[in-house]
């Protein structure tokens, strides 16, 4: 009872930095049972919380996993509100994939490496107990849209801006960020992995890297109007399911072979 107490407690605490990289701690919570969903996202220069387990045990995506995720964001992607003039299609990312399985094999919760981080957009979800399906992880992040208020992702409540406590709403516009058109992600199981200051025993780690970098302070996430009505040149014209669809010579089937 106490441990359950202390989780009920720790979703009314959310942490904000200074507006040069403003940072909320988010806990967004999916209880069933003993489990747990949290997640957290990058923006700016993320000084997260966290330290090295104990010990951590591998644990590999999987093709139908990929598949899904992938499947979530462009689903999400193509039916956003205001509807996007320039929001393009989402590919895998065999290369953000592995620096995805490097960082989440470090079992730390925080946002990281920092070197990468300049570069890359980075959502983390956490969780404990069983999950039927990798969205219980993912789903979280869009569920922040409520909290949005269009254009920009640090006013994530009409009544919270800027600094003080309140939503988080960077996970749902990392995912919708119109020029952010490729992602990877990896999964691993920590033995202990610290999550603000408690050890939870069999986590399930998730780590989703985006390129190019989305969230840039003082920026929309899309540009409104039309679908496709202003797509980058390199897409030809090229449209599908409201986003900007890439060329036939594309390699956006690449990661199935």
């Amino acid at each position: 009872m106490k441990t359950v107490n202390f989780f009920t407690d720790l979703l009314l605490v959310f942490i904000a930095s200074d507006a040069s990289a403003w940072v909320i701690r988010n806990a967004t919570e999916t209880q069933t049972g003993t489990n747990l969903t949290f997640s957290t996202s990058e923006l700016g220069d993320d000084q997260g919380i966290g330290s090295k387990p104990k010990s951590r045990r591998k644990r590999y995506i999987s093709q139908s996993d990929m598949i899904a995720i992938l499947d979530y964001h462009n689903k999400v992607r193509a039916n956003v509100f205001p509807p996007a003039a320039n929001m393009e299609y989402m590919l895998w990312d065999d290369g953000l994939a592995r620096s995805a399985e490097a960082w989440a094999a470090t079992c730390i919760w925080e946002h990281g490496p920092p070197y990468l981080l300049r570069y890359l957009g980075q959502n983390l979800s956490v969780r404990t107990g069983n999950y039927r399906s990798i969205l219980q992880l993912v789903k979280p992040w869009y569920d922040e849209v409520r909290d949005y208020m269009f254009p920009y992702p640090r006013d994530c409540n009409p009544h919270c801006p800027m600094r003080c406590y309140g939503p988080m709403c960077t996970h749902y516009t990392q995912m919708v960020w119109a020029s952010s058109n490729r992602v990877g992600c990896a999964i691993q199981t920590c033995f202990n992995m610290v999550v603000w200051g408690a050890v939870w025993r069999e986590a399930t780690y998730l780590v989703c890297n985006y390129s190019p970098k989305g969230n840039w302070i003082g920026e929309a996430p899309y540009r409104v109007g039309v679908p496709c009505s202003a797509c980058p040149p390199s897409y030809g014209g090229s449209c599908s399911n409201n986003m900007c669809f890439p060329a036939i010579n594309s390699n956006f089937m690449y990661w199935f072979k």
